[in-house]
């Protein structure tokens, strides 16, 4: 653990976003941010399904389990990309605080939403004549 060198210290607006603690090791701070980046590309892909599904599935799906789909997605899309900010903010004070991680809450909302999806499509394959 290593504190900022005299003179490189963190500026008013980082100091008041992270609330103090000391710089925790660099390659926890990049693997924080690189877990980040992850939660947001499944956020994008989310959010590419929600629109695919809603602009290219008009002739396999009915338009309310079309636009049921496409929502659920978008909404998952919403609450992944808007949480990883905070999951990530919540691990790097942590991290400076030393103390443990927080539960990642985004990991349950995605595999029900996910799950809620699945069945969703499960439904309609089984309901759908031969």
């Amino acid at each position: 653990m290593e504190d900022l060198k005299p003179g490189r210290e963190r500026s008013g607006f980082s100091e008041r976003v992270l609330r103090g603690g000391t710089e925790p090791d660099p390659r926890f701070t990049l693997a924080n941010e690189r877990t980040f980046l992850a939660w947001i590309r499944t956020a994008l892909a989310l959010l590419a399904g929600g629109v695919a599904v809603e602009a290219f599935a008009a002739e396999l799906f009915g338009a309310g389990l079309r636009k049921s789909v496409a929502v659920l997605l978008l909404v998952l899309a919403l609450l992944i990309g808007g949480g990883s900010f905070f999951r990530w903010l919540k691990v790097e004070r942590s991290m400076r605080r030393k103390e443990p991680l927080p539960l990642p809450w985004t990991a349950p909302i995605l595999a029900i939403g996910g799950a809620l999806v699945a069945g969703t499509m499960m439904v309609f394959v089984l309901g759908r004549p031969f």
